[in-house]
């Protein structure tokens, strides 16, 4: 018999009674798009972050692309990014006709590793991408002193690391820009949606303005009884901007944000006392003096140690019960980024070796503890069913 009759899905949004009427009161508002609650939640999540700006957007990658557009990266320019990390963080350098430069990560968190990325500097780079992996920050220190040395440009790509603080700085107030994920697996859901902040005002009035059709500030109140009577065209922007009815509910999120956040802290601390016995898995480290966003909890199986391989792994689990998630295989091995910009051999060493090794346990706080020990129950079955 599997460890669970019921699946146990690898992520369940918590949207809760506040939230659906938050949402529903937009809907009864008659004011759907963008207007009063996404003004609101921009105000707020500022705060939350320490940041002079914040602007709602359709999603983290429409803020990474804003961010890049802003600054003026285009083609003949690189930006260097981890290659341990979704592909829209690569993506948008392509779109831009910039050229993304990938570089290892560290072993320990696998974040960007920042001796690796000063090595991979040329007179072509613009800018760089620090992945807050899982939810731990980057050495923020090490990358703004090497954007101040080679006159850089620094976006953080933050989809996991809300609740984070990089020392004594909350990431989101840190580089030129940082881009957040409000995707439906994330800490903070509004179904799809992002943020994009900032402390610089210029840089903040761009991307407020490429985010909407690059139509005058504003131009959304056009048909409120106080708008303009006219707006113009004064660059040709996106279709980027954030509604309501997702700022509604991404307000009700907010206020349970670090109420989750301590959920997942201490499933985390379980899993971690859970699997210390068995060889066969390791758990990503964690460096002194962060403050970790606990969004993933994701495991290196030692495969040299099983009969299967990774996915085989994942296969056995799914026939116990227990969904899982893969996060990520290195970029750099992915058909288009292999064909298109390839690495040289061994200068992605450990984000290959590890790419197919991970994998991502449920951590989310509509788990139970029961659910948890359940999740325990069927690895330690299947890493006894599996070993050499």
């Amino acid at each position: 018999m599997p460890v669970r009759q019921s699946f146990l899905p690898f992520h369940q949004p918590w949207v809760d009674d506040a939230g659906i009427k938050a949402v529903t009161d937009v809907l009864q508002s008659g004011w759907l798009t963008r207007g009063p609650r996404t003004e609101e939640f921009e105000r707020a999540f500022g705060a939350y972050v320490g940041s002079r700006h914040a602007i709602g957007l359709s999603s983290c990658t429409a803020g990474l692309h804003l961010a890049l557009v802003a600054l003026g990266i285009g083609p003949g320019d690189e930006v260097i990014t981890s290659p341990i990390t979704f592909p829209a963080t690569a993506n948008v350098v392509v779109h831009q006709g910039a050229r993304p430069v990938f570089a290892d990560v560290e072993r320990l968190t696998l974040n960007l590793d920042p001796a690796r990325v000063e090595a991979k500097i040329t007179p072509r780079t613009r800018a760089i991408i620090p992945v807050h992996f899982a939810g731990h920050p980057c050495r923020m220190d090490a990358f703004i002193a090497l954007a101040e040395r080679h006159r850089l440009r620094i976006i953080e790509d933050a989809a996991h690391a809300i609740e984070a603080w990089a020392g004594e700085r909350k990431i989101g107030g840190i580089g030129d820009f940082t881009a957040f994920s409000f995707y439906a697996t994330k800490n903070l859901t509004t179904a799809e949606g992002g943020m994009l902040t900032t402390n610089d005002d210029e840089l903040a009035d761009q991307a407020r303005i490429l985010s909407l059709h690059g139509i005058s500030r504003d131009a959304w109140k056009r048909y409120a009884p106080d708008g303009p009577l006219h707006w113009e065209t004064v660059s040709p922007g996106y279709k980027y901007n954030m509604f309501d009815v997702q700022a509604a509910l991404g307000l009700s999120q907010l206020e349970r944000l670090e109420e989750w956040w301590k959920i997942r802290g201490g499933y985390l601390r379980r899993y971690r006392e859970g699997l210390a016995d068995l060889p066969e898995v390791e758990m990503l480290g964690e460096e002194p003096g962060i403050r970790h966003a606990n969004h993933l909890c994701v495991i290196v199986l030692d495969t040299d140690r099983l009969r299967v391989d990774r996915d085989g792994i994942m296969s056995a689990l799914r026939a116990e019960g227990i969904g899982t998630g893969i996060h990520f295989r290195s970029l750099s091995l992915h058909p288009y980024y292999r064909r298109t910009f390839p690495a040289s051999a061994g200068d992605l060493a450990v984000a290959e070796s590890i790419s197919e090794r991970l994998l991502s346990l449920p951590l989310y706080p509509k788990m139970t503890a029961d659910d948890l020990d359940d999740v325990l129950d069927a690895l330690h079955r299947v890493i006894a069913a599996n070993r050499r």
